[in-house]
């Protein structure tokens, strides 16, 4: 889509009217909000970001770079070798075999140029129509656990996107699979055509979609290298600040890279500095659910669902969709619920405000890095405590536990009494100190009422798991005095859930056990290493310390902005460009984190 040009075909002469200017090519739903350059400060500021992300171990050297690209061509290798076996055990000649092909095509962080040191590698399978998924499953998954190289090879075949899991010399990848309806499949074969999806299965589509929005992506930005630094940039933060993780309902690395990709299409030639700043300026601006799209949807009808509002009644309840841009469009953030909702857009909040304060050169790079308190912000809490008796058992076991997490989640938010339930990312182990002093187990309930014999099976319990992880969930109870709130069938229902679908895969063995208990915040040194919480308890004094200063700052820096856009008439149309992308109304609902003053509330919980 292009700028329209100057309709005037005057041919007077140069001197009686100003040359024209070239067309600007227009990315996205709606036309740049500002086309200015970079200045000096502004490629400064940027040299300073690179810097500062340099200690976080987010840039790859060449040798390392090296090794992935070494990884990927024998794994490519592999699929070649394995297309040609399997054809010729199902009886055909050798010599047409050889020709079939057979592809790897990364997606995610690593095809966008963006992923950090130690990253894993989302890569995709592609193979010719007489290749069976269940060939993939089996002599495929074989074939790779024959390799010397490859380590922690399984097979979840039942997922959304089945996908099988391994290292590859210590690099970790997530491969999936798709068979095409084609007879080969040459090495330069290009995955963006949307006529490739016809008469294929919903698996294979989905398989294909990583691979297909990833290049969508980068062909939608107007400069790669400032669209990849202002990611590597974002990314950092989300992780820091807790909110990476599509699983649990916050957003995954699609999600983030399509934000970017948005803020370079609204300012096309700013730098990757600039570019940071002004994402948090849209976003925590944006009207929620308003979507967020790269270009106008595909109008390709081969029969697969789109997100539509219009047309799919659930598809009205997202609360925070980010479109794909690949057919069939998908909102990438489904998982958002009504709390990681809220938490996103805090950080969002906060995130302009440290921004507005690196930009006026009242702060350096490194505090928007700064992880935010958790421990320090709530004084009641749930732990789940997933627990296994073997290595391999514990890790299938947390991550279906992990993908369920946001059931619970949602339980607790019909829970009238509940405005929050905040879930840390982070998946702690509990340490053998943390382990001896858990025989202490904390009361399940607001009474005293616990009996020796309840804590005795909580002790046996722990003390027959050799390894358990942990989540922690913060709560946020209404501001009512002696609440008393039962959580007893929120929790069971979740537990329920989560053993009635490891029962249907087959994956629940003995010894494989999960456990909500209510922790009070005092009760926490009882799970994690009391000095974790000591340090966030100094980093939050001091960011409270200085907090009113910033805000101040922040809404001065603001207001000066958005007035110059309102009071100019040249730049009338530059403000209704950006009303258009962005709304300064905010959701009713606004996160109080002021747990101190909350009368302290009693939950009941059982499991």
């Amino acid at each position: 889509m292009f700028s329209q040009r100057n309709g005037n075909n005057n041919t007077s002469s140069p001197s009686s009217n100003p040359p024209q200017q070239a067309p600007v090519k227009q990315l996205g739903m709606t036309s740049a909000i500002s086309l200015a350059g970079p200045k000096q400060e502004d490629i400064q500021r940027t040299v300073d970001l690179e810097k500062s992300l340099e200690p976080f171990n987010v840039f790859e050297n060449e040798q390392e770079l090296n090794h992935r690209m070494e990884i990927l061509a024998k794994l490519n290798g592999l699929v070649k070798q394995w297309v040609k076996d399997v054809s010729i055990s199902k009886n055909m000649p050798e010599q047409m075999a050889e020709k079939l092909g057979g592809k790897i095509y990364t997606f995610g962080s690593y095809r966008l140029g963006v992923h950090h040191k130690g990253a894993d590698i989302d890569a995709l399978c592609v193979a010719p129509r007489n290749i069976e998924r269940a060939d993939y499953f089996s002599s495929f998954f074989d074939l790779l656990k024959q390799q010397p190289e490859v380590t922690e090879c399984r097979a979840i075949e039942e997922a959304f996107v089945p996908v099988i899991k391994m290292k590859f010399d210590n690099i970790e990848i997530d491969l999936l699979f798709a068979r095409l309806a084609l007879k080969e499949i040459p090495d330069n074969f290009d995955l963006r055509d949307d006529m490739l999806l016809k008469n294929l299965d919903h698996r294979c589509v989905r398989s294909l979609n990583g691979c297909r929005v990833t290049d969508e992506i980068l062909r939608l930005v107007p400069n790669i290298e400032n669209f990849r630094l202002a990611l590597r940039t974002i990314k950092l933060w989300a992780k820091k600040h807790g909110i990476y993780s599509n699983s649990l309902g916050y957003f995954g690395g699609v999600s983030w890279a399509m934000l970017v990709a948005r803020t370079c299409q609204l300012y096309p030639n700013a730098a990757a500095a600039t570019i940071v700043h002004k994402f948090f300026l849209v976003f925590s601006r944006w009207k929620w659910p308003q979507p967020v799209l790269l270009k106008q949807p595909d109008t390709v009808n081969l029969g697969f669902t789109v997100w539509d509002p219009r047309v799919t009644p659930t598809d009205r309840y997202h609360l925070m969709p980010i479109i794909t841009p690949a057919y069939p469009q998908q909102n990438s953030t489904f998982n958002v619920s009504s709390s990681t909702s809220k938490v996103i857009q805090m950080e969002f909040m906060e995130g302009m405000e440290i921004t507005d304060e690196i930009m006026l050169g009242n702060a350096g790079w490194d505090k928007l890095f700064q992880t935010p308190q958790f421990f320090t912000k709530y004084r009641h809490f749930i732990v789940l405590l997933v627990s296994s008796t073997s290595a391999d058992d514990h890790l299938e076991w947390c991550g279906l536990v992990e993908s369920k997490i946001r059931i619970l989640i949602g339980n607790l938010e019909r829970n009238q009494h509940i405005q929050l339930a905040h879930v840390n990312p982070k998946c702690f182990e509990k340490t053998t100190g943390a382990a001896k002093d858990n025989k202490t187990t904390p009361q399940s309930t607001s009474s005293q009422s616990a009996t020796d014999s309840e804590k005795t099976s909580s002790e046996s319990e722990d003390s027959h798991a050799d390894f358990c992880s942990m989540w922690f969930i913060g709560l946020e109870f209404e501001r009512t005095a002696n609440l008393n709130v039962d959580l007893t069938v929120s929790i069971q229902s979740f537990t329920d859930q989560v053993h009635k679908h490891a029962l249907n895969i087959k994956m629940l063995k003995e010894g494989m056990k999960i456990e909500a208990r209510h922790v009070r915040r005092k009760q926490l040194v009882q799970y994690i290493d009391s000095s974790y919480v000591k340090r966030e308890k100094k980093v939050s004094e001091s960011l409270n310390n200085s907090a009113a200063s910033v805000t101040q700052l922040a809404k001065k820096r603001f207001s000066a902005e958005m007035g110059q856009l309102t009071n100019n008439p040249k730049r009338a149309k530059l403000q209704e460009s950006f009303d258009s992308v962005a709304n300064d109304s905010q959701n009713d609902t606004v996160l109080d984190d002021s747990s101190q003053s909350v009368a302290s509330p009693q939950p009941q919980l059982c499991t």
